[in-house]
């Protein structure tokens, strides 16, 4: 046995279909309003998203415009003319026995995205992005797909405007998918074609397979190798969290598998998020099972003409740079202020009226740290009740303690006013003089306390401000105190 075989190992290789809901008004192929997350069952429909017979489909040409910015985004290739297909396949949620999609003329080509994972730069190549349209949706009473009494069908969701974008097998492990899923969904929402609130909005399937590498070589992987691997691909996973452990998952129980002798089966599996594990669903197709063909019914598209037209706006990353050069704020920062567009323009709208540090630190360290412990979005939040509690602390009429510990967290759990809180919780700073005085009596009834700061010991003076915050019930500022204490303890 060569060295290099004696040091051969398996190295995951994985690559994603990432499947985004366009936010457009209507279904990519008729009128039908997408907006239908509260409607009942099949109530959002025409003989168009239902496959009846001697309805034709009409491209939605926002879905276009979105399709254009997305590879614009991605610094893909966009050709200037492409086409629809037929995907034909048997599914209780497709209406037509096929799906409208594009096969071998998509509208965005030979892209990248780049990313950082543990502060090394990867750029992940794009192969392909193109529509689609969306199916139907199941809902399986009585428990998991393999356990449900019977499954209904809404058709609600058929016709949906999707956006598939295809990556090339370039992930070596589910933090670099997590990662890469996280910063598209960044540029996405920038666009403003993408809603990350919307349920089912980012839907994955992963391929996943292992290979042989070597340790002697740069780990590159060859095409043929990669071409006689066998290919799982793991299907319904709805988050960046549900990617990365559905693929540690997969990596585990195919390493097991290979361990036992056992060969690897090219199939499609199901990620059940529940349990936190993988089902075997069926065989996995090849592109020849679904006998693709040109959509006849939809003539080609041509975007030559005004693709160059549509602008994209400003992108996270680009945004991330200006705000540090021009609101002055650290990297860490500038990442959490530009984590969503939202985000960033709920920044950008206070930093115009505030000191833009004291907002960094109110937004990016105290409201989003908050939001985040309890599974919020920005969407919670009142921007005037936000306003109202940042003037308080700007003109000293409640400390930032206060602010921060009691003002904010009920805010933002029991939905009140800034005003309100201060005045239920009497939060109101405490006068000078009173503060003054509490200062007093602090060192007057702590003599040992005194001692030990005069003999250098750490911690005595925040007793003494902890003695004269318990006194004036937390309403003094804390700053304030430490000048009065040491200017009385010389």
């Amino acid at each position: 046995m060569s060295q290099a075989t004696r040091t051969r190992d398996l190295a995951a290789v994985m690559g994603l279909e990432v499947h985004v809901q366009l936010e457009t008004e209507s279904k990519i192929f008729c009128g039908c309003s997408t907006d239908s997350a509260d409607a009942d069952p099949n109530t959002h429909t025409c003989p168009v998203c239902l496959g009846l017979p001697g309805a034709l489909p009409v491209v939605n040409e926002q879905a276009v415009e979105m399709a254009v910015m997305v590879g614009k985004a991605l610094d893909a290739e966009i050709p200037e003319q492409t086409r629809f297909h037929r995907k034909n396949y048997y599914y209780p949620d497709l209406p037509k026995n096929f799906q409208i999609t594009q096969y071998d003329n998509p509208i965005c080509q030979d892209g990248s995205l780049e990313l950082s994972v543990s502060g090394a730069r990867r750029v992940i190549g794009i192969e392909r992005a193109h529509l689609e349209e969306d199916p139907g949706s199941l809902k399986h009473e009585g428990g998991s797909i393999e356990r449900a009494e019977y499954t209904k069908v809404d058709y609600n969701r058929a016709g949906m405007p999707l956006m598939e974008i295809v990556t090339r097998p370039d992930f070596r492990s589910p933090e670099e998918v997590r990662a890469f899923l996280a910063k598209l969904e960044e540029v996405l929402e920038y666009l403003g074609v993408f809603d990350a609130e919307r349920d089912g909005s980012l839907r994955v399937d992963a391929n996943i397979s292992l290979v042989a590498t070597s340790e002697t070589d740069d780990g590159t992987i060859d095409a043929e190798t990669l071409a006689s691997a066998n290919r799982t691909e793991v299907k319904n996973i709805s988050s960046h969290k549900g990617a990365e452990k559905a693929l540690a998952y997969e990596i585990t129980r195919q390493r097991n598998a290979i361990q036992r002798g056992r060969a690897i089966e090219q199939e499609t599996r199901h990620w059940d998020e529940d349990r936190g594990v993988t089902v075997s669903m069926r065989s996995k197709e090849t592109q020849k099972d679904y006998r693709y063909f040109r959509e006849a019914d939809i003539p080609p598209l041509r975007v030559a003409s005004w693709k160059d037209e549509i602008e994209i706006p400003e992108l996270p990353d680009a945004r991330r740079e200006r705000f540090r050069a021009e609101y002055g704020v650290g990297e860490e920062t500038a990442s959490k202020l530009t984590s969503t567009k939202r985000i960033a323009d709920f920044y950008e709208s206070l930093a115009d009226t505030f000191d833009p540090d004291f907002v960094a630190t109110w937004v990016a360290d105290l409201l989003l740290g908050e939001l985040n412990y309890r599974d919020m979005t920005l969407s919670s939040v009142d921007r005037e009740a936000f306003v109202r509690l940042l003037e308080l602390v700007w003109t000293d009429e409640i400390t930032e303690k206060n602010a921060e510990e009691i003002v904010l967290r009920t805010m933002l759990d029991e939905n009140l006013t800034p005003e309100e809180i201060v005045e239920r919780e009497g939060l109101g700073k405490t006068d000078d003089d009173v503060v003054a005085s509490a200062v007093e009596n602090a060192i007057e009834n702590n003599p040992e306390a005194v001692e030990d700061y005069h003999a250098g010991e750490d911690g005595a003076l925040n007793y003494l401000v902890g003695q004269v915050m318990a006194a004036t019930g937390g309403s003094a500022d804390p700053q304030t105190v430490n000048e009065l204490l040491e200017e009385q303890l010389i």
